[in-house]
């Protein structure tokens, strides 16, 4: 009789179990989809920085305003400046972008 009893409690704490996977698959599958994440451009940065790759950098649409690339280029530089721990070839490529779209001519330094 006792086996009997504990496969029936095996029985019974399966079925408990595969109702509660059940119940988080569909949970699970209720979750809304993860955000896609764009691809970046593929291999590195041009020799000479165009402005398409410029408005990239400061993850902006062609045509934007002047207030709006500095806008983005201060918001960059305040995550990536080397005083803050940040990079200093993107806080240079930032910078490069900066220029080139308001039209002042870039510094150029050798990494």
């Amino acid at each position: 009789m006792s086996k009997a009893l504990f496969a029936g409690l095996v029985a019974a704490g399966a079925a408990v179990a595969g109702r509660y996977a059940v119940q988080a698959w569909k949970r699970i599958q209720s979750l809304p989809a993860r955000p896609r994440i764009p691809r970046h451009m593929a291999g590195g940065f041009e020799p000479e920085m165009t402005r398409e790759e410029a408005f990239q950098i400061l993850g902006l649409r062609k045509g934007a305003s002047l207030d709006n690339i500095r806008s983005a280029h201060r918001r960059l530089m305040l995550l990536n400046h080397p005083d803050s721990g940040g990079s200093t070839v993107i806080a240079s490529k930032v910078n490069e972008a900066k220029d080139l779209l308001l039209g002042k001519r870039p510094t150029r330094t050798k990494l």
